[in-house]
């Protein structure tokens, strides 16, 4: 891949058509108008500091399943065998929440019934997981078309509604919600914009695949996340702008309401069907990433199965990682059939996998950084703290109710992962190769 490739596949997996529009409904719900307007700037920034700081590790350990081998190079195997499973959890719930989203869209467009909306979703997932195991330079081409989509989508959206909707005054952007005490209220909805900024880990997954990985996968890292949170801004903005009458007592998205409220019924539908494009190629592109991310991991048997993981086919897809992902994001959703609890889970399951490493790699900071061609500099030390900082009170709030089942989930994996750990992994997984005594 080369540059734009990387920065695409980053791009398309945050996809501002997918977690800004899909939670777009639970913002609104949260804290109103105004946290469209303030929320997504600010998580913008705070993940800005976390994508560079990320970035910086990125460019001394450019390997395929990124956060796994710089916990390795930083830490300890046990350490890192638990970061790979974060990681893998966190991409289970993205790809459910994407997909699903893309079922609850797609499906008024195309007369699918309502409650059927979950078999939908297997049939899209099962669509990706069979696409994924073309020829690579294949699913990269894939990659580099989403941006267009997604940029065009985005252009698109915002034209018809600045000249075929009435526009509400400016002065909305800053009603609140009814929530109290408005300020934790605020917080929660913030889901709505770190949903969308996750997944951009997925340049340095795919940094063995890139040329010159070690400036390319961090710039696709950073410049993924800055264009996403410039295009998702004013996408909001108008959204918000546009609303004609705020829906309720209706499972319609608040997005699709918005739509066919300022627009009228037909152009309604084409923007519908637009999202839902752009958040199948979301979708697809997670799932390359998830995949990569299980091969890396399944490689040095981290992973139950790990021969048949690690296996690369003749187009040089690893096929066994690619289903296993596509199935058991199927069985996540089935687990818990709400877009705002799996989207919660797998957010704070990615956070803690990208702040551990940032953390480690904060404290040996003068080890490593030499090896980095991508760097912050003298700033580096406090952007890396305050991205640390920021991401472990976000987590946080993110697992509180009204997603406790989130929280309450992802407590008894990380039991469940100490129980394997101590039970007898411990006593056979030496992390990478590369990491290991008699390497």
């Amino acid at each position: 891949m080369g540059g734009f490739s990387n920065f695409a596949i980053s791009f398309s997996i945050i996809s501002i058509l997918t977690g800004a529009v899909t939670l777009y409904g639970y913002g609104f719900e949260m804290g109103g108008p105004l946290e469209m307007t303030l929320g997504w700037p600010l998580a913008t920034v705070f993940s800005l500091l976390l994508a560079a700081s990320m970035a910086e590790l990125c460019s001394a350990f450019p390997t395929s399943g990124a956060m796994y081998h710089w916990t390795a190079a930083l830490g300890a195997p046990g350490t890192a065998w638990f970061v790979s499973w974060m990681n893998l959890v966190g991409l289970m719930g993205m790809l459910a929440g994407i997909n699903y989203s893309c079922a609850q869209f797609l499906g008024p467009v195309i007369g699918w019934p309502g409650e059927r909306v979950f078999s939908l979703f297997v049939l899209l997932t099962v669509g990706q997981a069979l696409f994924n195991l073309l020829r690579v330079q294949w699913v990269s081409w894939m990659n580099d078309a989403s941006v267009a989509v997604h940029i065009a989508g985005v252009l698109l959206i915002l034209g018809a509604l600045w000249w075929g909707a009435p526009l509400r005054p400016v002065s909305y952007l800053w009603e609140r919600s009814a929530g109290t005490p408005y300020g934790w209220v605020f917080l929660l909805g913030l889901l709505q914009a770190h949903w969308t900024f996750t997944g951009f880990d997925a340049s340095a997954h795919m940094a063995e695949e890139t040329e010159n990985p070690r400036t390319k996968a961090p710039w696709g890292m950073v410049l993924s996340v800055a264009v996403a949170g410039v295009f998702g801004y004013v996408l909001l903005l108008m959204l918000t702008l546009a609303i004609q009458k705020v829906p309720t007592g209706t499972s319609t998205p608040m997005a699709i309401a918005i739509f066919t409220g300022a627009l009228g019924e037909r152009a309604g539908v084409l923007m519908s069907l637009g999202v839902s494009l752009a958040m199948w190629f979301c979708g697809m592109s997670t799932l390359v990433s998830a995949s990569r991310t299980v091969y890396s991991f399944a490689r040095d048997g981290g992973l139950p199965g790990s021969e048949h993981f690690r296996k690369v086919d003749g187009n040089g897809v690893p096929r066994g990682a690619v289903l296993a992902m596509a199935g058991c994001s199927i069985g996540l959703m089935a687990w818990g059939e709400a877009v705002p609890v799996v989207t919660s889970l797998s957010t704070v399951a990615l956070y803690w996998a990208y702040v551990i490493p940032v953390w480690l790699g904060w404290r040996k900071r003068q080890e490593w950084i030499g090896e980095a061609e991508w760097t912050l500099g003298r700033a580096g030390w406090w952007v890396n703290l305050l991205a640390i900082v920021y991401t472990i009170f976000i987590c946080g709030v993110l697992v509180m109710p009204p997603n406790a089942l989130a929280g309450k989930t992802l407590a008894g994996v990380v039991v469940g992962l100490g129980l394997l750990w101590w039970g007898g992994v411990r006593g056979r997984f030496a992390g990478p190769s590369w990491a290991r005594p008699e390497a």
